[in-house]
């Protein structure tokens, strides 16, 4: 039993990984701008210092913008991608097996992901090219996450301190609201994050 269940977590890792991979490589094709965000966009950066401390994720999170929504659809439709919305959130399912959990989430450059952020998300061009696909700049990231601010949003910032990617350069660059964000976590890395 517990082999079975090793199996699934692996084909399920794998089959991220794959989505990320053709997700990336038909945008790139089609030259749209694009920066994969959320949990790969940490366990990227992450990797970089110590590929041990990176954490696997269920589903890919890119960040476009909303003009290029119709290029994007069509750059997806021969990997078989389809639009959906979801409770207000925009993504791309596989058209045969549409799963919401394990699609590809779409977050729009220059919007409020919620009516009660305060920052804008950040533009695709805020983002390094690597492995192949465009990766959101590590600050740019940090903001996110720090708005954000969730359960997992939280252990992903404790994952980038853990491995020391959070610097002081990066702490001086942040919005006063979420460099306190930032400071609550330091101070307190098992808080739940609430006030």
């Amino acid at each position: 039993m517990v082999e079975a269940s090793f199996t699934r977590f692996v084909m399920a890792v794998e089959r991220v990984e794959h989505l990320l991979r053709k997700t990336t490589g038909a945008l790139n094709a089609a030259g749209i701008d694009y920066a994969i965000i959320g949990g790969n966009a940490v366990a990227a950066w992450v990797a970089q210092v110590d590929e041990a401390a990176a954490r696997t994720t269920k589903d890919v999170n890119i960040l476009i913008r909303r003009s290029d929504v119709t290029h994007v659809s069509e750059a997806l439709r021969p990997i078989d991608l389809t639009p959906i919305e979801v409770l207000g959130v925009y993504m791309y399912v596989d058209r045969h097996r549409p799963n919401p959990w394990t699609g590809v989430h779409v977050v729009f450059a220059g919007a409020r992901v919620r009516p009660d952020y305060t920052h804008p998300a950040p533009d695709p061009c805020d983002s390094v090219e690597t492995n192949g696909f465009h990766l959101i700049e590590l600050r740019r990231l940090v903001e996110m996450k720090l708005q954000a601010y969730g359960f997992i949003d939280r252990a992903h910032l404790q994952d980038m301190l853990n491995v020391g990617l959070i610097d002081d350069a990066i702490r001086d660059a942040l919005p006063p609201d979420l460099r306190e964000h930032l400071i609550a976590l330091e101070e307190s890395p098992d808080s739940d994050g609430s006030k």
